[in-house]
């Protein structure tokens, strides 16, 4: 009976023993796929569709992410997802990640929430893996408050998958929707961005190109030659010059990859993580009471004679540091971020070398969509104020400059963040009125001494006023009565009159002060602004 159960002891650890043997050699067996399948995943489409890449000047996916973070800080999701797609032989295709990299980092210190399409696998199209990948990012980016960075370079939707592609675009604009001013959004187009694809960086805060490699566009060139025989090329249809000059599209061009994720993390320093945090803060050593000699003089002596307004900015602004925005569309206004002793404002400033600083549709938009994502995300707002008016011309009228106009209006009256004007020259008509002035629940306003505001120059006035008389000596009269600051600040819509030289100072204060404003509009759905 001893020696029975011995043997059956016996029996069982040997049994156990195979069995701690089997499951520790699973365990090694598991853990090497998993190595294996990383370093596939690693490899993307493979080595020489990853050297195709590198001969159009162009990074690969994960390259792009590992500039683009601080190094060792990113966090990969799905790395070993693959679409489920069986239809024209699919299923004998499959690459892990299929085609997009997605994850979390740091920029800077700062958290950041990235996607990256890789062109190497089916040419980055989306498929239905691809865009659930690309939401969850999104997803714990509005839970979380931190800014989505998407680096687009894709060949549009798969085709293979019908109608599940499109469905996968369709919830990422949803996602864009509503990420909208909770936290921003930046597409950066690092390659090819075609048909339905494109709306997503178009519903995004900035969408920044890269030059000579990014196209958008909705139909190629193809499709253009069949539809309408125009011959036309990817880069003339929807290269960067395009969109940063003549549709409006884009914020920013790139020289290449490597200079666009550089300056991309340069841009995040300036931005708040979300709509729950205010302007970001970075120490300076520029004194906020630095007085600006240089200004005195910017503005000639001669009130038709133009002047660069960046001169303005940069002069105020810490270590004349400024990220212009839109720098080569809609010249006649500049529009971009600077710091104020250490924290982000956003200027919106005339630009009298162009145009004469007036006001048209492009510029309206520019400046409007501008103002919005300050608003948006709590970055105070500095304006300075050159213009004579609203640009004239049926072009104009018949393009809807009203309705667009109105545009950089309803954006002014509806921000409740710190406003603060300066008049540096003309203030005239409708447009006085538009630039956040006074009546538009502008905090502080400033003019200098050159300032003029009035409903038009002198000679106009004087021709309407005048009509029909003898005018000799009545401009020199309308000048001294209007040419200058006293009616607006004898009225109150100018707070002080203020030398040129003081003027970052005087900002400076006035934000330190207004750190603390609250300011709410009435209760609504949502407004109805003039689309």
């Amino acid at each position: 009976m001893a020696l029975h159960l011995s043997n059956s002891r016996s029996l069982r650890q040997f049994v156990v023993g195979l069995s701690k043997c089997s499951t520790a050699a699973h365990t090694l067996a598991v853990k090497k796929k998993i190595d294996e399948k990383r370093k596939e995943a690693y490899l993307g489409g493979g080595v020489k569709r990853i050297e195709a890449q590198h001969k159009k000047g162009k990074l690969t996916a994960r390259e792009r992410v590992s500039l683009l973070l601080d190094a060792g800080t990113f966090v990969e999701y799905d790395m070993f997802a693959e679409h489920r797609c069986s239809d024209f032989d699919m299923d004998k295709q499959k690459y892990l990640g299929d085609g997009v990299v997605t994850g979390r980092g740091m920029i800077n210190g700062r958290p950041a929430f990235v996607f990256s399409q890789d062109f190497t696998v089916f040419g980055g199209s989306l498929s239905s893996a691809h865009a659930k990948k690309i939401c969850k990012v999104m997803d714990q980016a509005m839970e979380a408050g931190v800014p989505v960075i998407g680096l687009n370079d894709s060949g549009g939707a798969r085709i293979q998958e019908g109608v599940e592609s499109l469905a996968g675009y369709a919830d990422i604009f949803q996602r864009n929707v509503m990420a909208s001013g909770v936290v921003p959004q930046i597409s950066l187009i690092m390659g090819p961005c075609a048909g339905g694809a494109v709306y997503s960086p178009a519903l995004t805060d900035f969408t920044f190109m890269v030059k000579d490699t990014s196209y958008l566009f909705i139909t190629g060139p193809d499709v253009v030659k069949s539809v309408t025989n125009e011959d036309v090329t990817q880069e003339e249809l929807g290269g960067a010059k395009t969109h940063n000059t003549v549709s409006g599209v884009a914020h920013g061009a790139f020289e290449n990859d490597v200079d666009a994720l550089l300056q991309l993390r340069d841009f995040y320093n300036y931005i708040p993580l979300s709509n729950r945090d205010a302007a970001p803060i970075r120490h300076t050593d520029d004194p906020a009471d630095r007085l600006c000699p240089l200004l005195n003089t910017v503005v000639p002596l001669e009130f038709t004679t133009a002047y660069d307004i960046k001169v303005v900015i940069y002069g105020v602004v810490d270590e004349r540091e400024f990220f212009e925005i839109m720098p080569n569309y809609a010249k006649n206004i500049i529009v971009g971020f600077g710091r104020m002793a250490g924290r982000t404002v956003g200027f919106v400033a005339n630009q009298p070398k162009v145009a004469a600083g007036c006001l048209d549709i492009n510029a309206s938009v520019k400046a409007a969509r501008f103002v919005r994502f300050c608003d948006a995300f709590n970055i105070p707002l500095v304006t300075f104020v050159d213009v004579p008016g609203c640009l004239p011309g049926t072009h104009q009228e018949h393009g809807g400059v009203i309705r667009h106009g109105a545009k950089l209006l309803f954006a002014y009256a509806e921000a409740t963040v710190p406003k603060i004007t300066v008049i540096t020259r003309k203030a005239y008509g409708g447009a006085y009125a538009v630039m956040s002035s006074k009546h538009l629940r502008g905090d502080t306003n400033y003019a200098w001494p050159t300032a003029e505001v009035a409903v038009m120059g002198a000679q106009g006035a004087v021709k309407i006023i005048f009509r029909g008389k003898d005018v000799v000596g009545k401009e020199h009269e309308y000048m001294d009565k209007f040419a200058n600051p006293f009616p607006a600040t004898s009225r109150g819509f100018v707070d002080d009159i203020i030398d040129p030289e003081v003027t970052r100072r005087r900002i400076c204060l006035d934000l330190q002060l207004l750190a603390t404003k609250k300011q709410a509009n009435p209760w609504k759905k949502h407004a109805n602004m003039p689309l």
